[in-house]
């Protein structure tokens, strides 16, 4: 059974081994339907005394096509479970452990703030608000929440129109933007407002706003032990559009409404928790280097800002979230390392004790590493676990022994014969270890040869590991190997790898990927006349630069791709952010640089039929620049098509269980289209 490999996980990462049984029926094998029966633990939040989990429990509605949530309740002694309250969100306990406050739908389908008392299941909705409540944190008292909300603002005007006849039906008015960041992936163009700190009482009543001004305050919320005042995190700064990478901590008196600075370096300082004592403050950061990837540190301050320093400097490791002990002599922290998340325990001079391994995610379109957790005050550890053939799970550390609480996928998964997986050997070209894993398609008989799909990571700061993925499960039903690695640039390997490709990118990752691809075949496993490529977003870059450097592969398909650096730097959401990490110049001052590492440069060596695939609101890496490339193919008379997913972001391009299915048929059905007979055993 799956859940019996979870200690092996939580000890060691191990991956479950790749020999499979050959007498698997097809109707068995993983489809694009089952996407919609897949569900996942998501956001644990254990009570205060560690009996209790809440957690939110996520799976594919098949007639609105969304992933909907319900919030469950798990005994940590026995494992029992009992439903709570359907489509909701965020859940969190109250100090004492008696109420959970969480989001959920009023009758008109708007985002409330919602308190249940867990005695008497009496339930009260304390907030009638316009727009969805963030960062819910309750007072050490337990009287008052806290939470930050957006308040809407007036757009800039300039000029004005005729006066309109009455009756006439004109055009709609000008939309004048004066915003740095003006889009968002996800959401879209930015709504003329603010996001604020409010606080409400736990019982109801009109909220109040804590926060004012024409800046951005963000989550997550601290409070002091005493019920004065407000940690959090913004850009409160003269020109702070600008300067939106250089976040500080902020103290706010909850009386007076009094706003000040704890911290001022050059570097970004957030998510402030404050010591159960009082005394200090810890959070998280780094000193702006302006290079392309930095660890973030663990840093611990005294309350009153004074004295900051970074207790794991020594450490290797990027810091992800970190929550103090109850004797404020530690911290519980969550770390990255070799694609497998983990909680430590580190204490104020920088020692680090792994606690829980097996962390997951609870994306399963691709096995990007990821995981969540929360700590009672007994030190008890819920946490999101998983493997290669399972999706998030709940499990729960008390002292040193780990278990699995759910097993929300076991009988539904139980009846799909998955791509078994295993750990890859690659050595890069300079001789460097290159982590790959390589799935073969379900029934799989040892010593013959496959057609293979190299499928490459996006970031390219992130990590895969040993996680479930159902893109890759289902190229795998379709009859192909899989191989999925971390090249270099790729995090949880430490900071000097991640930094192997600063002011390179893309570029030496492409020796990594090639060795793989190798390495693949030397197995035994893929078929080197049947080799197909595909990646999104940072894999989409290399996906398109890999076609332009080689023929090898029989198909390719790019998805939500960069292609031109210069116009990418000046259409993605995040105005200042390529040119000021991933180049040493403006796109104006050194327009070769920008070109010399734009896939585009290469598109006149094509011969690779490539697929372009990008979602029809993606932001991030715009739908323009999977235009340019797909006009550049039809150009120079490559094959091609263009695959736009409605509605569909950047981070959201398989968000609906649909769209995840059709996007990766449609993938498949390109790479069938031009995958040969198998290659002679």
């Amino acid at each position: 059974m799956l859940h019996k490999t979870l200690p092996a996980l939580l000890l060691g990462a191990a991956l479950l081994p790749m020999s499979v049984s050959a007498q698997t029926a097809p109707a068995s094998r993983f489809e694009g339907r089952d996407i919609f029966a897949l569900q996942v633990a998501a956001d644990p939040q254990i009570s205060p005394d560690g009996k209790t989990v809440a957690y939110v429990r996520r799976q594919g509605d098949i007639m609105t096509d969304r992933q909907k949530g319900a919030i469950w309740l798990v005994d940590t002694a026995t494992g029992a479970q009992r439903p709570l309250v359907p489509d909701a969100s965020q859940p969190r306990w109250s100090p004492d452990g008696k109420r959970l406050a969480y989001i959920a739908q009023d009758p008109k389908g708007n985002a409330q703030l919602f308190v249940r008392w867990m005695d008497s299941d009496a339930v009260v909705r304390i907030t009638t608000l316009p727009d969805s409540p963030q960062s819910v944190t309750w007072s050490p008292d337990g009287r008052s929440i806290a939470y930050i909300m957006r308040v809407p603002g007036e757009p800039m005007k300039l000029g004005k129109a005729p006066d309109k006849p009455e009756g006439a039906e004109w055009a709609k008015p000008l939309e004048v933007i004066d915003r740095v960041d003006y889009r968002n992936d996800g959401g879209g163009y930015v709504q003329p407002g603010y996001d604020h700190i409010f606080l409400v009482s736990a019982d109801g009543g009109p909220p109040r706003q804590l926060s004012f001004g024409d800046y951005q305050d963000g989550g997550p919320l601290s409070w002091t032990p005493d019920g004065r005042t407000l940690l959090f995190s913004a850009v409160r700064k003269p020109d702070w559009q600008h300067n939106v990478f250089d976040p500080e901590i902020y103290a706010l008196d909850v009386a007076s409404g009094a706003i000040a600075p704890l911290t001022s370096r050059e570097g970004p300082d957030g998510a402030p928790v404050v010591s159960p004592d009082g005394s200090k403050i810890a959070y998280l950061g780094f000193d702006d280097k302006r290079l392309s990837y930095q660890n973030t540190l663990l840093y611990v301050m005294n309350r009153d800002g004074s004295a900051p320093r970074a207790i794991t400097a020594g450490f290797d490791g990027s810091i992800d979230r970190a929550v103090w002990a109850a004797d404020s002599r530690s911290l519980y922290a969550q770390y990255d390392e070799r694609g497998v998340n983990r909680v430590a325990r580190i204490t104020l001079d920088g020692k680090v004790t792994e606690l829980a391994s097996g962390l997951t995610g609870t994306a399963f379109d691709r096995p990007y590493s990821g995981g969540e957790f929360t700590v009672s005050k007994g030190g008890a550890i819920a946490f999101t676990s998983g493997s290669a053939l399972q999706p998030a799970e709940l499990s729960v550390l008390t002292g040193s022994k780990a278990r699995q609480l759910t097993h929300l996928n076991e009988g539904f998964l139980a009846s799909k014969t998955l791509g078994q997986v295993r750990e890859l050997a690659v050595k890069a070209p300079d001789g460097r270890e290159v982590p790959a894993w390589l799935i073969t398609p379900p029934g799989y008989q040892p010593g013959t040869r496959v057609p293979l799909v190299l499928e490459i990571h996006g970031g390219p700061h992130t990590a895969y590991g040993p996680h479930f993925s159902t893109d890759d499960q289902l190229y795998a039903a379709a009859g192909y190997a899989v191989l999925y690695t971390n090249p270099r640039g790729s995090t949880s390997y430490g900071e000097a790898f991640a930094q192997l490709i600063h002011h390179k990118y893309p570029g030496d990752d492409y020796g990594d990927l090639m060795a793989a691809v190798d390495a693949a075949i030397a197995s035994g496993v893929a078929d080197p006349g049947n080799l197909f490529v595909t990646g999104g977003s940072g894999g989409g870059v290399l996906t398109s630069w890999i076609v332009g450097k080689t023929d090898r592969f029989k198909g390719a398909a790019t998805q939500k791709p960069v292609i031109n650096w210069i116009s990418e730097a000046l259409t993605m959401d995040n105005t200042l952010f390529t040119s000021r990490y991933w180049f040493p110049k403006k796109p104006w001052e050194d327009p070769m640089g920008y070109w010399s590492r734009s896939p585009l440069s290469l598109v006149g060596n094509v011969k690779t039929p490539t697929l372009v695939v990008v979602g029809s609101e993606d932001y991030r890496t715009p739908v323009s620049e999977a235009e340019q490339y797909y006009a550049a193919l039809q150009i120079q008379g490559v094959p091609t098509a263009l695959v736009k997913v409605p509605g569909a972001s950047h981070g959201g391009i398989a968000a609906r269980p649909s769209q995840s299915a059709a996007k990766a048929a449609a993938i498949i059905a390109w790479f069938d289209r031009y995958r040969g007979k198998a290659a002679p055993q």
